[in-house]
């Protein structure tokens, strides 16, 4: 592998802390890195001092010579009088950039909804935010670094983003440095962690999964090391005052496969227990949709025709593109929105709690310091399904003493979530719904947020972009696609291929259509040529070539089946591989990326030959 940089004994330091101290690290060709650790811990910084945006205080850092990097911020530079495509691409001409497949692979991927004259100005923070991730893809780069890319993407541009980064250098060229919070992108695309804490970086073999299993059997170590050092301080002392004692000797400590670490771990949730719980808390209405249609001036109706029953203890995901809708219909569900037509019924006893993106419930209290906020809820509430105070939720949500007084105001992002949540949960609520919770969230936020969430004793409502937090805090998920609800017994999985076959629906009819208006056009010149109305030509198969396509289709349609049988049998061998095995570890990795590679090679075939047979 070759060195393309890193640092040596690189010290940070802030006038109010010292954000790195001692670090050496190096970043290889080859190398995929995720970048995860708290809030405020100093991931951005680290992609700062790597780019060469800042200096270090000590020590240095290293680049080889002619390193191109490529970075994206956490906040945009755009120029809000440019244009979409000139913001891309810069003054490129259009044969040059058209030209291009990683441009045309970007555009499509990111900018397919908006239009490439619109302003920059004009645009959603959601919309500039792509771009910007667009800006710094569509170039060529030998490092690129991405600060929160998943951050105002839906699942299936995530799903997208994680395919173009695995193939956008050949095996063993380029490097990427993402920090993000999404556990699924980093298990997709990364072959090491960092985790940044204290003022180190610690490095990890393999994605997150590994990550995770690596911090947990270093913990255990650890906790091992510090029995052993008990142990002996007090036959130090015993010797001290007694004497000297026996011999003792010395504990053997084997490591532990994955399985016997979670071999005691007991299940997530008890679903009859909740819902025994909701029952008694809600009864056995809760929301129930009859033919619910919202439609906004004359644009075509954003829901369309839904009929839907929410009942006690459900605990539903709702994914959609961004656009889609999931707001409107939460915002319907609780009764803050009355539907154009059709009929919404709120059962007597449901008290609604709602966390929304914005955080809206925290405004009137920028000025208050936290402590202030905590005194409104003095007594004991039911929150997790267990008695809680203020104090102890926040502390489990990584509030700490010295937090207690600071301004609500000056908070991080991350922070004002966990407090909104708070406040949601410390009511006497017995529905929750949740838009996009996991935003600005750090992975050991998530998880603790996802343990909160196990014991909700109420019936769940959430959307989030968050793969892992979809499918591990639900039970069921549904998805928002063209105005209609559609129930997903498959999961995200069933959603990201009605996304793609959707895409492939509308990318032949736009190739028909194209077809059709070149034929008209031929059918006209030979007209205007010869002054007879001339019969458009349509190229028939033959019955033989039929025959090898449909042949084809359905071979191909059982090699994905099977080839996708193989991933989920391999994932599932993963989780029972011993986490120090490294090796292990990347090789089930290996098999599983190209498996993907195969099955995304024959849907491409299949997509073909379905086209040129006309289904």
């Amino acid at each position: 592998m070759g060195f393309l940089l890193g640092t040596e004994k690189a010290k940070v330091e802030m006038p109010s802390k010292v954000v790195f101290e001692d670090v050496s690290l190096g970043v290889d060709t080859g190398d995929r890195i995720g970048i995860v650790g708290t809030n405020g811990d100093g991931k951005s910084t680290l992609l700062r001092l790597l780019s060469g945006a800042i200096e270090p205080d000590a020590g240095r850092l290293i680049r080889t010579n002619g390193v191109r990097i490529g970075i994206l911020r956490q906040s945009d530079a755009l120029d809000d009088g440019a244009t979409v495509i000139e913001s891309v691409v810069g003054d490129r001409p259009e044969y040059e950039w058209a030209s291009d497949p990683r441009v045309r692979d970007v555009l499509d991927g990111l900018l397919g909804d908006i239009g490439f004259d619109a302003c920059v100005g004009s645009l959603s923070g959601g919309q500039r935010r792509r771009v910007d991730l667009a800006r710094v893809l569509a170039q060529d780069w030998d490092v690129v670094m991405l600060d929160e890319p998943t951050n105002h993407l839906d699942m299936a541009t995530i799903t997208w983003l994680a395919g173009h980064v695995r193939t956008r250098w050949k095996t063993g060229q380029g490097a990427l440095l993402a920090v993000s919070h999404d556990r699924w992108f980093l298990d997709e695309v990364c072959n090491a962690m960092w985790e940044v804490h204290d003022g180190r970086v610690d490095a990890f073999e393999g994605g997150f999964s590994a990550y995770v299993m690596q911090r947990v059997e270093r913990q255990r170590q650890a906790m091992v090391a510090e029995q052993k050092r008990q142990n002996l301080l007090r036959r130090e002392l015993a010797w001290l005052s007694r004497g000297a004692r026996a011999r003792a000797t010395k504990p053997k400590f084997h490591v532990a496969a994955a399985r016997e670490l979670i071999a005691d771990v007991p299940e997530l949730r008890n679903p009859p227990e909740l819902k025994r719980m909701a029952m008694a808390r809600i009864g056995k209405d809760v929301v129930d949709l009859q033919g619910v249609s919202v439609s906004f001036d004359d644009d075509a109706p954003v829901l369309d025709d839904i009929d839907w029953i929410i009942g006690p203890g459900d605990r539903i995901g709702i994914v959609g593109a961004n656009g889609a809708g999931k707001t409107t219909l939460l915002n319907v569900v609780r009764g803050a929105l009355a539907p154009t037509s059709g009929r919404v019924k709120i059962g007597s006893t449901v008290r609604f709690a709602m966390l929304s993106q914005r955080l809206e419930s925290l405004a009137e209290f920028d000025r208050d310091r936290v402590r202030e906020l905590v005194a409104r809820y003095s007594r004991r509430r039911m929150a997790s399904g267990k008695e809680m105070t203020p104090s102890q939720l926040l502390e489990d949500l990584g509030f700490g003493a010295a937090d207690l007084n600071e301004y609500i105001g000056d908070l991080s992002g991350g922070q004002r979530r966990r407090l909104a949540l708070m406040m949601i949960l410390m009511e006497e609520s017995n529905v929750l719904i949740l838009d996009e919770p996991g935003n600005d969230l750090d992975v050991d936020m998530l998880a603790a947020l996802e343990d909160l969430l196990d014991d909700w004793p109420g019936t769940l409502l959430l959307v989030t972009h968050d793969r892992n937090l979809m499918e591990r805090v639900t039970d069921d998920q549904y998805a928002l696609l063209g105005g209609t609800l559609r129930h997903l017994p498959g999961g995200v999985d069933e959603y990201l291929r009605l996304v793609a076959a959707n895409e492939r629906e509308s990318a032949a009819a736009e190739k028909a259509s194209a077809g059709a208006r070149a034929t008209h056009e031929d059918a006209s010149q030979s007209q205007a040529d010869t002054g007879i109305m001339a019969v458009p030509s349509v190229a028939k198969l033959s019955n033989s070539e039929r025959q090898r396509l449909k042949k084809l289709l359905a071979s191909h349609e059982k090699k994905m089946a099977t080839a996708e049988m193989k991933v989920a049998a391999l994932r599932a061998e993963a989780q029972h591989v011993d986490p120090s095995d490294y090796e292990a570890l990347m090789a089930h990795q290996a098999q599983i990326a190209e498996l993907a590679e195969r099955i995304a090679q024959l849907e491409s075939e299949w997509l073909e030959a379905s086209e040129a047979l006309g289904e």
